[in-house]
């Protein structure tokens, strides 16, 4: 189904973007992982292979920080230099409720690798995205974005921080940030769709403290109440590999069936404003 594509997946040396990795390659796919962490990135693409029997060639490992607007723009010209298409951008990489901190770049750290990161990487493959079209973007949110508001004002909490709140911001944003590109899409060949994976055992949860007594229970709960990465990602395989989303653009995802968003995250007018202040948080200039 996937022969002969290539697909970028952000984040994909753990969790659902490395179960996402290894169900692309299972249809015959090609994945560039773009990881910050190249020993792990390389680690992961290892166990990908013996675990699916793919060939050395399906997986490349490429860095990438979405922390750093500097290593974004060097990714993508790497890309956009070696890649003679790309038929799928995966946008998986996030961080979650970790403490307050900046980006290279002066971002709050969710708002910048989550939204920021992601919004200028898109932007920099978008021309080749529409060569290699029929082409897709897929995005990760999460149903926690119902938690989160756009404060225009404060975008970077400098006056305020609250981790939980800061994920929920960021997700919402990733959903406005769909909403727009898809608007912008019509008619290019190119189809972007969000996803929301549910709660899934991963390591994107490291930053929330369990107390040492209490995480044997939590360990065991989690096992019985939380998704596999594996089941995770089979959402955001279907919308980057399903015939049945060929023509599907700007809906949301949840157990390979479109959801209904509550209203903020399809205000039209609120995703054409952070669209625009996000373009001069990262320095495009149009």
């Amino acid at each position: 189904m996937m022969k002969g594509k290539t697909v970028i997946v952000t984040g994909a040396n753990s969790g659902i973007g490395k179960a996402t990795a290894a169900g692309i390659v299972k249809l015959q796919g090609r994945v560039i992982m773009a990881c910050r962490d190249l020993d792990k990135a390389e680690e992961a693409a290892r166990d990908i292979q013996q675990g699916t029997g793919a060939e050395s060639t399906q997986l490349v490992v490429k860095r990438l920080d979405l922390a750093s607007l500097t290593s974004v723009r060097a990714f993508c010209e790497d890309v956009i230099k070696e890649e003679p298409r790309l038929d799928v951008l995966i946008n998986n990489a996030g961080i979650y409720q970790c403490p307050y901190t900046r980006t290279e770049d002066g971002f709050e750290m969710q708002f910048g690798v989550n939204h920021l990161g992601h919004f200028l990487l898109t932007h920099l493959l978008l021309d080749l995205l529409k060569r290699s079209a029929p082409s897709r973007i897929v995005v990760i949110s999460s149903k926690l974005y119902k938690h989160g508001y756009i404060n225009f004002e404060d975008l970077s909490s400098e006056k305020s921080y609250d981790k939980a709140f800061a994920y929920s911001r960021s997700k919402l944003a990733n959903l406005l940030f769909t909403c727009e590109l898809a608007r912008r899409l019509e008619g290019s060949g190119v189809t972007v769709n969000a996803v929301t994976p549910g709660i899934v055992r991963t390591n994107l949860g490291r930053h929330v403290h369990i107390p040492v007594l209490v995480r044997p229970l939590f360990d065991l709960l989690s096992r019985s109440l939380f998704r596999s990465p594996e089941e995770g990602a089979q959402t955001s395989v279907y919308v980057a590999s399903s015939p049945d989303v060929d023509s599907v653009q700007g809906k949301c995802f949840a157990d390979c069936q479109p959801q209904v968003l509550l209203d903020k995250a399809t205000d039209q007018e609120l995703a054409a404003k952070l669209w625009d202040i996000s373009e001069v948080m990262v320095g495009i200039i149009t």
